[in-house]
């Protein structure tokens, strides 16, 4: 008889926006897992604790458990998803879209979410929503330029990628920091069409476990 596979188990946090990304991709993926929350702000960061840190030696979130390895950073579980698993494809086969596919990933994973998450933001004292909505705005300038170049319905074509699975967060960012969106149409309008599909409905920050009560949907 064969050994039960363990299920997957994430570590996440119910408004980081990069757990959101690798939640969305279980989704898409018809993926189940354990989830197991870790509270970036309670108890001083629970992402801190020696704990944590034998999952994650970054003491950040998501980490994800799966096939008897330990993987972090978004963009990473993400491909290793897609390598594994490549039903519900989230790269496109055609290499120059698969290469914007990975540009826009970045540029939000690396160009602009970096800059106003809770680390950084902390150091920004009486002046971190003023720093959060010029490093979005910034990001978005540029992101929304590019948009118009690669889009469909959603980020580049028609199909869902990893792409918009950074997208989506990073707009909830944008909204929570209260950013101007009216200069970014594009960035508008696929935000709208993504969060109409099931995967990015369940795996809303608002819909989590770890959800307080008064931020449920």
């Amino acid at each position: 008889m064969c050994a039960a596979v363990a299920k997957p188990v994430l570590y996440s946090y119910f408004r980081s926006s990069c757990s959101w990304r690798v939640r969305i991709a279980l989704a898409l993926k018809g993926i189940a897992y354990e989830l197991v929350p870790v509270n970036l702000l309670k108890d001083g960061g629970q992402q801190l604790t020696s704990e944590f840190k034998a999952v994650n030696p970054m003491q950040q979130v998501p980490a994800l458990r799966i096939d008897g390895v330990t993987l972090s950073q978004s963009l990473a579980i993400i491909e290793y998803l897609e390598e594994t698993r490549p039903n519900t494809r989230i790269l496109p086969q055609d290499p120059k879209k698969r290469a914007q596919v990975r540009m826009i990933s970045d540029h939000i994973a690396s160009g602009i979410q970096p800059l106003q998450n809770v680390t950084i933001l902390q150091q920004m004292g009486e002046k971190k929503l003023e720093w959060a909505q010029r490093c979005i705005s910034h990001g978005f300038q540029a992101l929304e330029q590019i948009l118009q170049e690669t889009a469909g319905r959603y980020c580049v074509g028609d199909e869902v990628s990893m792409a918009d699975l950074c997208l989506v967060p990073q707009v909830y960012n944008a909204e929570r920091y209260k950013v101007e969106l009216a200069p970014y149409p594009t960035i508008i309008r696929i935000n709208k069409a993504l969060l109409e599909l099931e995967a990015f409905h369940t795996s809303h920050p608002s819909r989590q476990p770890d959800t307080p009560p008064e931020l449920r949907a």
